[in-house]
């Protein structure tokens, strides 16, 4: 199997158009007008870029991109086979329509060697889009920046703890600056206001950097928040890497593009700092 990970969604959750991708993510980033600052973190959405594009550009553009970008997310297509449960894509290259990404092999190898849940998994990535559509903010934003992509397929506070004790442990060690990105949609197919009520509990949480929390209030409050795991993991590694601070700084949902609010999909963008 090929160590370079070709798109697979490109041209339905995105244009794989150069051209038209470069011009439609860069108009979104030109709405934020916030001058970018240094981030410990952050929370991204990861649906079509006609639905969740703008929410994601509020949180790109508020972060001065660093050399590596970590981004975990969760596994929707229930395919994987390292039994740790979170897939790295550890070497080589991601290719987009905008270019491709090399991968931080050297953080990702210290990774694994001090986490046991860690390990190269293809599979777990080979059509999974949650990684892929943070990537066209990405390459115009920093071009040269490199990735560390891992896919997660579990969502208990025991596995988050220890991932992200060793994201916060690798991340102190690292001769460079690290940002620790979460690719999340919120509540999935349920009215705007009742999709309003149950993130808002689930938001509470995030804003007090409590990864526990979060997790509990997703299960007690039905909060389909598919990437739960890796917003609680990287909620844990900032907090242990001095965080103060996760700023709601968008929150929207796919009525707001489709016109119907009876059934929708809800995203937040949320900026963590120290």
């Amino acid at each position: 199997m090929s160590d370079v990970r070709q798109p697979a969604v490109a041209g339905r959750f995105y244009t794989d158009d150069p051209g038209e991708l470069r011009e439609q993510v860069g108009g979104m980033l030109a709405t934020v007008g916030v001058v970018p600052a240094p981030a410990l973190g952050g929370i991204v959405p990861h649906a079509g870029l006609i639905y969740s594009g703008e929410c994601a550009a509020h949180v790109f553009g508020r972060i001065e991109i660093p050399e590596v970008v970590v981004i975990l997310a969760p596994n929707h297509t229930g395919r994987w086979e390292n039994q740790g449960g979170a897939g790295a894509w550890d070497r080589g290259s991601w290719e987009t329509p905008l270019g491709a990404f090399d991968v931080a092999e050297d953080f990702l190898s210290r990774l694994e060697s001090v986490c046991r849940l860690v390990a190269h998994d293809p599979a777990a990535h080979r059509f999974e889009h949650a990684v892929e559509v943070e990537l066209p903010f990405l390459k115009l934003l920093a071009p040269e920046v490199r990735i560390a992509p891992i896919v997660l397929a579990w969502d208990d506070w025991e596995r988050c703890r220890s991932l992200a004790t060793a994201l916060a442990t690798v991340v102190s060690e690292s001769p460079y600056e690290v940002l620790l990105l979460a690719s999340s949609d919120m509540t999935h197919f349920e009215s705007a206001e009742v999709a309003r009520q149950r993130d808002r509990a689930a938001l509470d949480a995030v804003e007090a950097l409590d990864g526990e929390r979060l997790l509990a209030t997703c299960e007690r409050e039905n909060v389909t928040m598919c990437g739960r795991a890796p917003s609680a993991t990287v909620l844990e590694a900032t907090r242990q890497l001095g965080a103060s601070t996760a700023e709601l700084v968008d929150y929207r949902h796919s009525g707001w593009v489709t016109g119907d609010d009876s059934n929708v999909v809800a995203y937040a963008g949320v900026v963590i700092r120290a």
